[in-house]
């Protein structure tokens, strides 16, 4: 037998052994989260995830001129809509209105199978959805006495089976005057008492009794796939101390994002004004609620009314809101035409000129703005 004389293994050699049994090790190593590579993709695979905030750049969303309502939502209309603006659509806004009585799943699917993720103005509102109406069915003195509970939990569970991530605005622009949940309609500035030297008064009181009654019934159901936004108007109408938007907060742990509206001109009878103006001030306001929180510019848009500047003032939000209101997170844009009861129209729609279309088209193509929702696997539940 002929025996050879051993000799070290070859440097290069061990490093590719040891490679080698690193990666074997690690194929058995569980992340922080206690799931594998495999089990990630697999909850992907199957919409177990959790909607992403982007560090840098913000999602693009809108609301779209669907027809009757602000529910009919369409595939053929976000498409459009997309070939119309030159990028997809992260969020898609709609209404969720309490005179439906259901959870709006087909509309869901819709928006979902588009690639995008729902946005849902969940409002206390009985038909015929006219702005301007005062307190009648769905007060919200009858939401915290029980009164819906049956409706909140069916809504609820079916939210849960959809089970992929949601947005919902719960009883938005609250401190104004135009819809029936109003604080304003609700004792407006009588004093409620006194808490660690605030004062408290009874409309904001008895909103942030009812918003926070709604999602604990909702968590109590267990849909866990919702994010609540606290969504309110840029001013407040009145404008008056005990109309602030601070007095409406619910808590932190009620809230997952800030919303703001921010409309420049939306009929024949208001002045121009330009975006800075509707946007700084409010911004500020709201990033004080809370110093982390993602803010969302849940609403915004601008009439047609020459000679003001709609492509200026769209030029504008689409330049700065990613650039220096660096805690937004997603536009919407309210992609809609109406008639106003004096028989003038408010034209908010992005190609309601070629200036307009092309300032927008041109602002959204940045990099900046983010075309598709990102998502990352849920943690499994205990």
């Amino acid at each position: 037998m002929t025996c050879f004389p051993f000799s070290p293994m070859p440097a290069r050699m061990a490093f590719i052994l040891m490679l080698l049994f690193m990666l074997f090790l690690g194929a058995g190593c569980r992340d922080k989260t206690g799931n594998d590579t495999a089990e990630k993709g697999r909850r992907l695979a199957e919409g177990q995830v959790s909607l992403v905030m982007p560090e840098n750049g913000v999602y693009t969303g809108a609301f779209i001129d669907f027809g009757t309502g602000e529910s009919q939502v369409t595939y053929d209309a976000l498409t459009a809509f997309e070939r119309l603006t030159g990028k997809a659509l992260a969020v898609v806004a709609c209404g969720n209105f309490w005179g439906d009585q259901a959870f709006p799943e087909k509309t869901v699917r819709i928006i979902s199978g588009y690639g995008a993720v729902p946005l849902l103005f969940w409002s206390p509102w009985d038909k015929p959805y006219e702005e301007g109406q005062k307190p009648g069915r769905f007060g919200l003195r009858d939401i915290v006495a029980g009164k819906y509970d049956a409706y909140i939990d069916s809504w609820a569970d079916a939210a849960r089976q959809y089970g992929k991530p949601l947005l919902v605005a719960w009883g938005l622009e609250m401190n104004g005057t135009w819809f029936p949940w109003s604080g304003y309609f609700y004792g407006r500035g009588k004093m409620a008492g006194q808490q660690d030297g605030q004062k408290l008064y009874e409309g904001p009181e008895l909103y942030k009794r009812a918003y926070r009654y709604v999602i604990d019934r909702v968590r109590a159901r267990k849909a866990t796939n919702i994010l609540w936004g606290f969504h309110v108007n840029n001013f407040s109408s009145p404008n008056a101390p005990w109309n602030r938007i601070s007095n409406y907060y619910p808590g932190p742990e009620y809230v997952d994002w800030l919303g703001l509206s921010v409309y420049g001109k939306m009929e024949r009878s208001e002045g121009w004004a330009k975006f800075g103006d509707m946007m700084a001030g409010p911004y500020a306001d709201i990033c004080a609620l809370d110093p982390e929180k993602p803010v969302f510019v849940t609403e915004w848009g601008v009439g047609e009314y020459p000679p003001g500047d709609k492509a200026g003032f769209i030029a504008t939000a689409l330049r700065e809101l990613p650039t220096k209101y660096r805690r937004v997170r997603l536009a919407v844009y309210w992609h809609e035409r109406w008639e106003n009861k004096d028989g003038s129209f408010s034209n908010l729609r992005v190609n309601s000129s070629p200036e307009a279309l092309e300032a927008y088209r041109t602002g959204i193509a940045s990099p900046l703005w983010i075309g598709r929702p990102q998502f990352t696997p849920q943690a499994p539940k205990p």
